[in-house]
């Protein structure tokens, strides 16, 4: 396709209206488009999905279909209003440019689409509503620290020959209820809500690009692009499901009933659905979504006008130019809406500018869910011109967080080598570690609950190869070689896998005493109990590996799926992680929610020669034990750690043979022996906490109902000071609420826009918190365009 220069006149135009797209009603369907620099739109009518058209085949000849011509409206707006019911039909734009390039394309707002997302297919979406689905409520999140994240990807989830699941690699799978294995355990999503996670994220879901929807054996096998499975970071359709995951990819509306089902599936279990979505580039340019219908606008360059490449798969999209900007959030609180999903991951976030993602966080909250989820990979896969980039630090008090890298490593080593961390024989990492501990807070966040914890995720090798990698144990346990989803040197991936023994020197009989296993519930033992948001990889409970594929975003089922015969086998390593997310759920000592709160209650012991300790003390979080004692010891052999003084004894509820919520065991002694690679928490007695905090509940009122951008900047709070955003509207107002400490006599506060563009009244200003009261209310007006009240200072405040 011939390249366009930008009219800047033209692209000025535009429109701030949440109808783009299609507008379906029985009685007429309103088509509308953004293409400020197309001469001439219209749009095109089909009877089918246009699949077999697209490989050649005859129909091609009596699916010329039917052309409506679209009017010009005002902000680059092409509109076809259309009096008659065209449900299940199927319809692209055919746009023409001033030089005479005509170019045909799939609605980029399109939310359902024919197999392979070759037209945009006419649905009542209300006819995709699975029976129940508007009495479907998502889980409670009183507060992100309470998250427990397990990052899955939808056909590993069910892929396996011994899943005994009916439908393998789709949507459906997670509907299927009461499954076990051969010896009777919960398998499938009542494995899940046995575990005791709190939040799926799930790998890409919406429509991506290279695998086919309509199955292996079809014409279009033999493209060179084509792979039988991915991880889903193509993306094709941004508002659709991806139909590999459908039973019948064909039908547009069996793809976004079955993603709904299984979102209801999970919220039955009490788990939150987050999304991983990629608004940081297109799998292709010239035949993605954007650039046939306004060229190059949505695309980022660089200083000599070509595609800058900072996601390293060749473009990347320019989220900092309104109309994008307006598609990344209109499609997010599409899904957040349409489908119930509770939160969003967001792939390469580094591409994404700093107010976008801050608009994000603001706009999804008040005015679709005010509990959203919200997360990134704060870094880019290349270098990029964008000079707002969202990287580590960016997200400090705009109310989304970012993975954690650096506990990451200090924690395991690097990611697909023999490098190694704390939990894999480095010593020197002590520091790192306790970094991680504290939440990052005194290093690239404000608070706990703007760090992901991890150690690994679905890129390179997972935990269990990892640590494999570190004791040099690949050639004894027979890893094959593996590159884009084949053996390096030829022959069968199955063989290969069927071949090798990743768990080589496992005593059945003493599955906890190895050292492996051993190295493995340390790493993600420091995770379930650090300050912050932690975040497991699916399969980490039962020693999943991946044959050493540190890259398997093709690799087949062999590689990829879950074994569930491994949660027999390893039961007790189930039962470790289980025990571990039970305390972590059960303890809001683990779960604290501020800075200051943190810096008050988290007292290291001792961080140095391969152990670190700590202490949170004085019921911190409001717990009912008075004092936690943790400690961590990387070494190979024993070692002893003195134990604050206490007029009780310490109780064990997690060392080298379990972990539980409740104590198993007891020392009277001033110190404890914790065995090598092994971690031990201690607490000392329960006691009567004082509550946990009282909440100031702040209602603001504008005149002119407009809040973007608004928010307050509090101090005093004893838990957490700094930015906070309003999260809900009420009756006409936005809505935030402050946790202050009990104790709490007054609370000063600054109604700001953004970050210090404007202050919305003169000079600081502060709440009355006295009193036993649990809850203060007030509400601050502004009267500015009221004919009353001073000027000087518009703002009344009621309680």
């Amino acid at each position: 396709m011939t390249s366009h220069i930008i009219n800047a006149e033209l692209l000025e135009e535009m429109y701030e209206g949440k109808d783009l797209g299609l507008s379906y009603a029985a009685d007429g369907v309103v088509f509308k488009i953004w293409a400020p620099t197309a001469f001439t739109v219209s749009l095109v009518l089909y009877k089918t999905g246009g699949s077999a058209v697209a490989y050649g085949r005859e129909q091609a000849a009596r699916d010329s279909g039917r052309i409506v011509n679209m009017q010009r409206q005002e902000g680059g707006i092409w509109q076809a209003r259309l009096h008659e019911d065209l449900k299940g039909m199927y319809y692209m734009y055919r746009a023409v440019f001033e030089d005479g390039t005509l170019n045909e394309a799939a609605d980029p707002y399109a939310k359902a689409v024919s197999a392979n997302g070759v037209r945009s297919a006419i649905v009542d979406l209300q006819d995709t509503d699975p029976e129940g689905w508007d009495r479907d409520v998502s889980p409670a999140l009183p507060h992100p620290a309470d998250a427990v994240i397990y990052e899955l990807h939808v056909r590993d989830f069910s892929a396996a020959a011994d899943s005994g699941m009916r439908y393998k690699g789709k949507f459906k799978a997670f509907t299927e209820f009461g499954l076990t294995n051969s010896a009777g355990q919960a398998i499938g999503i009542d494995h899940l809500a046995e575990l005791g996670i709190t939040h799926v994220h799930l790998m890409p879901v919406a429509d991506f690009q290279t695998v086919n929807e309509l199955g292996v054996n079809s014409e279009r096998s033999a493209e060179p692009f084509f792979t039988e499975y991915n991880w889903g970071y193509d993306p094709q359709h941004y508002n659709v499901p991806e139909g590999s995951y459908s039973t019948n990819a064909s039908d547009p509306g069996t793809r976004i009933r079955e993603m709904k089902e299984m979102v209801q599936a999970l919220h039955s279990k009490g788990i939150s659905v987050i999304m991983d979505v990629v608004y940081n580039h297109t799998y292709s340019v010239e035949k993605g979504p954007f650039q046939p219908l306004v060229p190059d606008y949505f695309y980022r360059h660089d200083y000599t006008g070509r595609l800058s490449n900072g996601s390293g798969v060749g473009n990347e999209l320019a989220t900092e130019r309104p109309m994008v900007r307006k598609y990344i959030k209109d499609s997010l609180a599409y899904w957040a809406s349409e489908y119930h999903i509770d939160g969003f991951r967001f792939d390469l976030m580094g591409l994404m500018d700093s107010v976008t993602m801050r608009e994000i966080a603001e706009e999804l909250r008040l005015e679709v869910n005010s509990d959203l989820l919200l997360y990134g990979e704060p870094w880019t896969g290349g270098d990029s011109p964008l000079a707002t980039k969202t990287l580590k630090g960016v997200q400090k008090g705009k109310g989304y967080a970012v993975f954690n890298d650096n506990f990451r490593s200090a924690i395991k080593g690097d990611s697909d080598g023999w490098g190694k961390g704390f939990a894999t024989g480095e010593y020197g990492k002590e520091g790192a570690v306790a970094s991680g501990i504290k939440g990052a807070i005194h290093e690239f966040t404000d608070s706990p609950v703007e760090t992901v914890n991890y150690v690994t995720a679905h890129d390179n090798l997972n935990l269990w190869d990892k640590v494999l990698a570190t004791q040099g144990l690949r050639q004894a346990a027979r890893l094959p070689e593996l590159e884009n989803g084949r053996l390096k040197y030829g022959g069968s991936v199955e063989a290969a896998v069927a071949a090798a023994d990743p768990y080589i020197g496992i005593d059945p009989d003493d599955i906890l005493g190895n050292e492996t296993v051993r190295r493995t519930l340390l790493a993600n033992g420091i995770i379930l109990t650090s300050q912050g948001i932690p975040f497991l990889q699916a399969g980490d409970e039962l020693l999943r590996s991946k044959y050493g594929d540190h890259n398997s975003y093709r690799s087949p089922d062999a590689v990829n799926a879950i074994r569930w015969e491994n949660k027999d086998k390893f039961l007790p390593v189930f039962e470790y992680y289980k025990g571990l997310i039970a305390l972590r759920s059960g303890h809001p000592a683990f779960r604290l929610h501020g800075r200051q709160e943190i810096e008050r209650s988290l007292e290291f012991l001792r961080c140095d020669g391969g152990v670190v300790a700590y202490l949170l003390k004085n019921n911190a979080g409001g717990d009912v034990w008075n004092n936690i004692v943790v400690i961590f010891n990387a070494n190979p052999g024993p070692v002893s750690q003195r134990l604050p003084e206490t007029d009780s004894c310490w109780n064990i509820v997690v060392d080298h043979t379990a972990a539980r919520a409740d104590a198993f065991r007891s020392v009277q002694d001033p110190e404890v022996q914790i065995e090598g690679l092994s971690m031990m928490v201690l607490y000392d007695k329960y006691g009567q906490p004082e509550p946990r905090s009282k909440m100031v509940e702040i209602r603001y009122e504008r005149p002119d109902g407009d809040y973007r951008g608004w928010n307050l900047w509090v101090w005093g709070t004893g838990i957490q000071d700094g930015q906070h955003d309003f999260r809900q509207m009420e009756d006409g107002g936005a809505v935030a609420r402050i946790e202050v400490l009990p104790e709490t006599s007054s609370v000063g506060y600054i109604l700001r826009l953004n970050d210090w563009e404007e202050k919305d009244g003169a000079g600081d200003r502060f709440i009355d918190c006295s009193g036993s009261r649990e809850r203060v209310k007030v509400t601050i007006r502004d009267r500015r365009q009221e004919n009353s009240g001073d000027k000087n200072d518009p703002l009344q405040m009621t309680s």
